[in-house]
């Protein structure tokens, strides 16, 4: 029998692989950007709800948790008493406590920094803090992130609540003045091909040009209809390419 000869044990790396810094600010811009541009929404809601311009903005820099804003204006929007709202608001927000747990051992932060840390903690946060393979990379994640969302967060809340008195009665225009922007900074990190592109590009231009003559929700609902008028546009080139060819 021949013998047979060991194979030097390989070591095992417990550690995880680095993430290059450009990755994780490039992920964490991404996210900011995205959501931080929905502000423009609540701005227009809120003025809607008949809170004033700086009752809003205080919103989005003291609370600044999208849901429970959201929550609070639209409580009282519907004529709910103001401290029920507050109430419901409150308790929506109460899930941030139990990120702020896991995230404070995992991000290690100063004892003088966690205060102003934990006002950052909301899902967004958490989701790209969460995902990142080493402390170093968690820290810069959440930093980036925060910093994004809250600067621009508050920028378009103070954009939206002073648009809502150019859109007129945000009553009768509900939230398709909104929806464009809406639309296309959420979408805008995946927009990767052209046919996208035209897609979400088309979506606005009709929930825009159909707005002063639909009524409400009409627009956005119309809006749809791009995907299969970029799609039926794209099948046509291609059997006229495809005739071309074939000649």
């Amino acid at each position: 029998m021949a013998e047979q000869t060991a194979l030097p044990a390989q070591p095992i790396r417990t550690d995880p692989e680095p993430k290059p810094d450009s990755a994780v600010v490039r992920d964490a811009l991404g996210v900011g950007v995205a959501v931080g541009l929905s502000g423009f929404a609540f701005g227009v809601t809120s003025a809607g709800s008949g809170l004033t311009l700086l009752q809003t903005c205080a919103l989005s820099l003291l609370v600044f948790t999208g849901a429970s804003q959201f929550a609070l204006v639209g409580a009282l929007a519907a004529g709910g008493n103001p401290f029920t709202a507050a109430a419901g608001a409150f308790f929506l927000g109460v899930r941030n406590a139990f990120y702020g747990l896991r995230l404070s051992q995992l991000l290690a932060l100063p004892r003088f920094v966690r205060p102003f840390a934990a006002h950052w903690v909301i899902d967004e946060t958490t989701a790209v803090t969460l995902a990142q393979p080493t402390r170093r990379s968690a820290r810069l994640g959440f930093t980036v992130t925060g910093l994004t969302l809250y600067v621009l967060w508050n920028l378009t809340t103070l954009a939206g609540a002073l648009g809502a008195e150019a859109i007129g009665d945000t009553d009768a225009w509900g939230l398709d003045a909104a929806s464009p922007a809406v639309f296309l900074a959420l979408l805008a990190p995946m927009l990767r091909t052209g046919m996208e592109r035209a897609v979400a590009a088309l979506a606005v231009v009709l929930a825009l040009g159909l707005l002063p003559v639909l009524p409400a929700g009409v627009p956005v609902l119309a809006a749809a209809l791009a995907a299969p008028v970029v799609l039926m546009v794209q099948g046509r080139r291609a059997r006229d390419t495809a005739k071309e060819e074939g000649r």
